[in-house]
């Protein structure tokens, strides 16, 4: 018995695929952002100008060094430990120097990740926290690897759920430079967990100024003292080593940077 499909129905479909955003469509840069300098470093579909560093302690997982396991799915980068304790850095193959880096993040609410700033192989860097986890915070200040984790700067930490923050006054014997911009009750209709959510970062001079921003406010403001870290390095997306998230996924998309013109 043949089926035919109704006229209305057919209609439909075609009204369907025009209407719904091809995959890599949100991974595109405007003519504004273009005029103002932004560059897309994720085209939406491939990993093409990154590469997963196996040099890092994140990596290790019984001599498993991979660098974690990193894919693409429906026009996000989507990282995991590949083997329980095992996971890395994705890094730009591209070195940069002065610059702000901007993405979309919808990470699951459990693992560690970071938005790394001059990041070497080893996984030295200047870090924007995505500690999105119990305890962990969003764009804080911390020094990675060879850094030492000093100074480890923030203005808030997660409790038992995304939704439930605790405003620090005082942490790791570093206060926060700016002050939190908004109540805890507020943090919830600001931040919306399972939706994509803004980050973005900027890094300047050496010894570096850093700012980061959520949703386009600013959370921190930190100059550091001294010079200990090279002018120019990667831009690093992290999944931490160790207990077992290989069930648990970060997630980034719209992933853009912009250069800077060098500090006088």
């Amino acid at each position: 018995m043949k089926q035919f499909i109704s006229f209305d129905s057919v209609i439909a479909i075609i009204a369907l695929c025009f209407s719904a955003p091809l995959i890599g469509e949100e991974n595109k840069i405007t003519a504004e952002q273009k005029a103002d300098g932004w560059v897309a470093l994720f085209d939406g579909s491939t990993l093409k100008g990154w590469h997963a560093t196996t040099q890092t302690g994140h990596s290790s997982a019984s001599g498993h060094k991979t660098g974690g396991r990193w894919v693409i799915e429906n026009g996000a980068i989507i990282g995991s430990q590949d083997i329980p304790g095992n996971g890395g850095i994705l890094l730009t193959d591209e070195l940069f120097g002065d610059f702000e880096v901007s993405l979309e993040m919808n990470n699951d609410f459990g693992p560690d990740s970071g938005l790394f700033l001059r990041c070497d192989e080893k996984g030295a860097s200047y870090q924007a926290m995505i500690d999105y986890h119990v305890g962990g915070n969003l764009m804080g200040f911390y020094g990675e690897g060879a850094l030492g984790g000093k100074p480890h700067v923030f203005n808030f930490s997660f409790l038992k759920q995304p939704g439930q923050i605790k405003i620090e006054a005082d942490n790791k014997g570093a206060k926060p430079v700016v002050a939190f911009p908004m109540s805890a009750e507020e943090w919830p209709k600001f931040w919306v967990h399972g939706q994509w959510n803004e980050l973005r970062a900027r890094i300047v001079g050496n010894p570096p100024h850093i700012t980061t921003w959520i949703k386009g406010v600013k959370f921190m403001d930190w100059t550091e003292t001294e010079k200990r870290h090279p002018d120019k390095g990667g831009i690093g997306l992290q999944v931490h080593g160790g207990g077992d998230y290989t069930k648990q996924f970060v997630r980034y998309r719209n992933i853009r940077v912009k250069r800077l013109e060098p500090v006088k």
